[in-house]
């Protein structure tokens, strides 16, 4: 497994001094970038060979929110490449080793000239020795959306919402997705479905469907093609 320390820092927690669900997303995503980039497979030899991991589907799973402060430990392993999809587990941990959250992510490495699937090289296959996967609950990365929703007032795709390959980060969608939630709400479970890629000056119409524990929330074009689904269980 892959670990880097740190401390729950002002800028990533709420009002309240609690670490937020999109600092943990961050927390994790950040993991698996330093991964790469102590292997000889980072954003810039990725670059070089025209190819990018691209996201599928998040599942998080917080167990407790850490405060402000806090001392923890984040890690990261690859359990699974079946042919050009990649499975990755990860987990934030507290001073004694006791688990805070857990996640599951399903990545598809791409060509970045043709955006078609390829298969992994040697290079990144020697890079990121498969671990075992961690014991959770895992949930199935396909999130049925219920009828009977509300179409919300359109949301533009600023510059902030971008990452390095231009687009808008996997992140972002969720942070999005999260204003619609009640007030105060507390997020027991997130899964994030992605479908399509969203670039500057698109628009996302949010689809909001409300349930007694669970809200779904999928970011549409004019059209009504998801760019990604976003389920939160509270």
């Amino acid at each position: 497994m892959y670990t880097f320390d740190s401390r729950i820092r002002y800028s990533e927690t709420d009002s309240e001094g609690i670490l937020t669900l999109l600092s943990l997303l961050n927390y994790f995503q950040d993991c698996s970038t330093f991964q790469s980039e102590d292997t000889r497979c980072g954003m810039e030899w990725m670059k070089e060979q025209g190819l990018a991991w691209v996201l599928n589907s998040w599942q998080i799973v917080p167990l407790r929110y850490p405060k402000l402060g806090e001392r923890v430990t984040i890690g990261t392993l690859p359990y699974q490449f079946q042919k050009f999809i990649g499975y990755r587990n990860f987990m934030m941990m507290d001073e004694r080793g006791d688990f805070l959250a857990k996640a599951n992510s399903v990545w598809s490495l791409i060509n970045m000239e043709t955006g078609r699937p390829t298969l992994p090289t040697q290079e990144i296959l020697e890079s990121f020795p498969l671990g075992e996967k961690i014991p959770m609950e895992y949930a199935d990365r396909k999130i049925q959306v219920p009828e009977g929703g509300v179409i919300r007032e359109g949301i533009p795709v600023l510059a902030h919402h971008l990452d390095t390959n231009h687009h808008v980060n996997n992140g972002q969608y969720v942070m999005i997705a999260e204003e619609f939630l009640p007030e105060g709400a507390k997020i027991r479970q997130m899964r994030a479905e992605y479908k399509k890629q969203a670039f500057l000056g698109d628009v996302f119409y949010p689809y909001v469907a409300a349930g007694e524990d669970k809200y779904i929330i999928s970011l549409q074009s004019s059209e009504g093609k998801a760019y990604a689904t976003v389920e939160f269980e509270i």
